[in-house]
C-alpha cells in the first residue's frame, strides 16, 4: 500500500511519497481522555498516564516514608542486577552494534524515514546539536575527566586478588601494572568503550524503530508501535499499555539520575568558583531554578526551546574543547586521539566479551551499570532522535547516530581526559586525580590559563545540558502518556517537567541520594534490554516490508 498525503493527524506528518502504511483501525488518541481544569487543558492516554503518574508518586512516597528500608532495597537491587545480569547486558549491547552496522551496508539502508519524497526537517548542524545535547551532555561533563583518570589509575595499579581468589581491583581486563604508557592506552580504550559505538547503537535501535513505524507506517509515536509486527492489534491493549508504562519509568529514572549528577557537579563548580556551600540545600535550589528555566523552554516548544538551547550549548562546548586543546599539551592530545582509537579497536573484543572474565569489578561496576543506564535512557533519547530525524535515509540515520557522535565522544575524552593524564604523568600534578568525581573537571582546568572563565563555562554547560535534558525528557514522556500525540496541550509537558525535578529532589534527599537513582535506572534498564532485542527483529521485518512495497 502507498500513501502520498502531505498532512498529518495529531502532529505526526503523513509520509511524503511512497511508503507502506500499516492497515489498522486504531486512531491516534482514541483511548485518550480530553478536558480542562479551568484554563488548563489536558489530553491524556487512559490508562498509561494514570498508572505511570500514580506508580511514580507511590515510589516517591515509599522512599520518604521508609528511607532506611528503601536504601537497603536499592542497594540490594543495584548489586543483584549488575552482578547477575552482567553477561546479558554486555551480550545484548554487542547485538545492537552489529545490527546497526549491518543496516549501514545492506540495501535496507536505502529506505527513507517519512516516505520516498521526505526531506529533513533540520540542517546537519541543528540535528547534530540536538543529538549531543539530549544524548550525553551531562555525562560527558561529569565523566570526561574522571573516567580516563580512574581507569588509568586502576590499570597502573595492576591486579590484586583477595583471600577467596577473586580479584579486588577495578582495573579493566588484566591491567597494566607499572607501565604508564600501557595504562593510558588501556584506560582510554575502556573509557571509549563506554561512550562510543555501544551506547549510540542502543539509542539508534530505539530511534529507528520509533521513526520507521511512525513516519512510514502511520502508527503513533510511542514505544508500543514498534511491536505491531509481533502483537498485531493487541498492541493497542494491555500488552502495549505495559510497554509504554515501562518506557515512562525508564525515561523518568534515567533522566533524574543524570539530573542528580548535573546538580552535584554544578554545586561543586559553584563552590569552587564562588564559595557557594556544597550540600542538599544548594542542590535543591539548583534543581528548582533549572527546572524553572526548562519550563520556559517547554512552553517555547521544540524549535524555539530545545533547538536554540542545544545550538548554544554546542557552541559553548566547542569553544571549551578547542580552548583546552590549544592551551593544553596540543600534540600529545592529538596523538592520544589517534592512539586511543587504535587501542579501542585493539581491546574491543576483550572488553565486549560477556563471559569468562576475571575483571569482575570493572565488568559489573562500570560496564553493566553503563549499559543499563544507556538502555534506561533509550526511550527518552531514542524518541527525541526520532522526532528530529524525519527525512533521513536509514543508512544516513544510522551512520550519523552511531559513528559521528562516537568519534566526537572519543575526541572529547581524549582532550579533557588526556589533559588530566598529562598533568599526572608529565607534570606530577595529581590534584584532579585525587579530587571527588564532581570536582575533577574543575581541578583539571585550575592550572590552565583563564581558569575562572573556563570553569564558569563548564558550569554553564552543565546547567544548559541539564535544561535541555529536562525539556527533551518532558517532551518524550508527554508524547508517550498522550497516546503518541505530539501536539498535546503544553501544560501536560510542563507537568512532567516539574515532576522530574521533584522526583530528582526527593531521591537526592532520601534513601541514599544518587545510589537510589542509580538503582532504579538499573532495574528499569533490565526489562528494556529484552524490549530492545525484540525491537531489532521488528525493525528488520518493517524495513523488508518497506523495501518490498516501495
Amino acid at each position: 500500500m502507498s500513501d502520498e498525503n502531505s498532512s498529518g493527524m495529531d502532529g505526526i506528518p503523513s509520509p511524503d511519497g511512497a511508503s507502506h502504511i500499516i492497515d489498522t483501525d486504531y486512531e491516534i488518541g482514541q483511548d485518550n481522555v480530553e478536558g480542562s481544569v479551568g484554563p488548563i487543558g489536558f489530553d491524556i492516554h487512559n490508562p498509561v498516564f494514570a498508572i505511570s503518574g500514580f506508580a511514580v508518586m507511590a515510589f516517591v512516597f515509599y522512599t520518604l516514608a521508609l528511607p532506611e528500608q528503601a536504601g537497603a532495597a536499592f542497594s540490594w537491587l543495584f548489586s543483584a542486577v549488575t552482578k547477575g545480569f552482567d553477561w546479558f547486558f554486555i551480550g545484548s549491547a554487542n547485538i545492537f552494534v552489529i545490527f546497526c552496522l549491518l543496516l549501514i551496508v545492506t540495501p535496507l539502508g536505502n529506505v527513507r524515514l517519512g516516505g520516498t519524497d521526505a526531506t529533513p526537517d533540520y540542517t546537519y548542524i541543528g540535528w547534530f546539536a540536538m543529538l549531543f545535547a539530549a544524548g550525553m551532555g551531562i555525562g560527558l561533563m561529569f565523566y570526561g575527566v574522571s573516567e580516563p583518570l580512574s581507569h588509568f589509575s586502576s590499570s597502573f595499579g595492576g591486579v590484586s586478588v583477595g583471600e577467596d581468589g577473586v580479584r579486588t581491583d577495578w582495573a579493566p581486563l588484566g591491567g597494566a601494572e607499572g607501565d604508564e604508557a600501557a595504562a593510558v592506552r588501556l584506560g582510554m580504550a575502556a573509557t571509549i568503550f563506554h561512550w562510543g559505538l555501544h551506547p549510540w547503537g542502543i539509542y539508534a535501535v530505539v530511534a529507528l524503530a520509533l521513526a520507521l513505524f511512525s513516519y512510514n507506517k502511520g502508527l503513533p509515536l510511542t514505544i508500543r508501535s514498534a511491536f505491531y509486527p509481533l502483537l498485531g492489534e493487541r498492541v493497542w491493549g494491555w500488552p502495549g499499555h505495559i510497554i509504554d508504562i515501562l518506557a515512562v519509568f525508564a525515561t523518568l529514572f534515567g533522566l533524574t539520575t543524570s539530573l542528580g549528577f548535573g546538580a552535584t557537579q554544578a554545586n561543586a563548580g559553584l563552590n569552587e568558583l564562588f564559595g557557594i556551600p556544597v550540600g542538599p540545600v544548594t542542590e535543591v535550589i539548583l534543581i528548582s531554578a533549572i527546572t524553572s528555566i526548562a519550563l520556559v523552554s517547554v512552553v517555547r516548544g521544540l524549535d524555539g526551546g530545545v533547538k536554540i538551547l542545544s545550538e548554544v550549548n554546542m557552541g559553548l562546548a566547542l569553544i571549551l574543547l578547542v580552548f583546552v586543546l590549544l592551551v593544553g599539551p596540543t600534540w600529545y592530545l592529538l596523538s592520544l586521539f589517534g592512539d586511543s582509537l587504535l587501542a579501542y579497536f585493539q581491546y574491543l573484543p576483550a572488553l565486549a566479551n560477556p563471559v569468562g572474565r576475571e575483571d569482575v569489578n570493572f565488568m559489573q561496576g562500570w560496564t553493566s551499570f553503563y549499559w543499563a543506564w544507556w538502555i534506561s535512557w533509550s526511550p527518552f533519547v531514542g524518541m527525541f532522535i526520532a522526532r528530529v530525524s524525519r527525512g533521513r535515509t536509514v543508512r544516513e540515520f544510522v551512520t550519523c547516530v552511531l559513528l559521528i557522535p562516537s568519534l566526537v565522544c572519543v575526541l572529547w575524552m581524549s582532550v579533557f581526559g588526556g589533559t588530566a593524564l598529562h598533568q599526572v604523568i608529565a607534570d606530577g600534578y595529581t590534584v584532579a586525580q585525587d579530587a571527588a568525581l564532581e570536582l575533577k573537571l574543575f581541578k583539571m582546568l585550575d592550572i590552565l590559563p583563564l581558569a575562572s572563565i573556563t570553569s564558569l563555562i563548564g558550569i554553564v554547560l552543565v546547567i544548559v545540558f541539564f535544561v535541555t535534558s529536562s525539556d527533551s525528557g518532558s517532551l518524550v514522556i508527554d508524547t508517550i502518556t498522550a497516546g503518541g500525540k505530539v501536539d498535546a496541550p503544553v501544560p501536560q509537558r510542563a507537568f512532567w517537567c516539574i515532576f522530574e525535578g521533584a522526583v530528582a529532589i526527593v531521591l537526592l534527599l532520601s534513601a541514599g541520594g544518587l545510589q537510589s537513582l542509580q538503582s532504579m535506572v538499573i532495574s528499569t534498564g533490565l526489562p528494556f534490554t529484552v524490549v530492545l532485542l525484540i525491537m531489532c527483529f521488528a525493525i528488520f521485518k518493517g524495513l523488508i516490508n518497506e523495501r518490498r512495497h516501495t
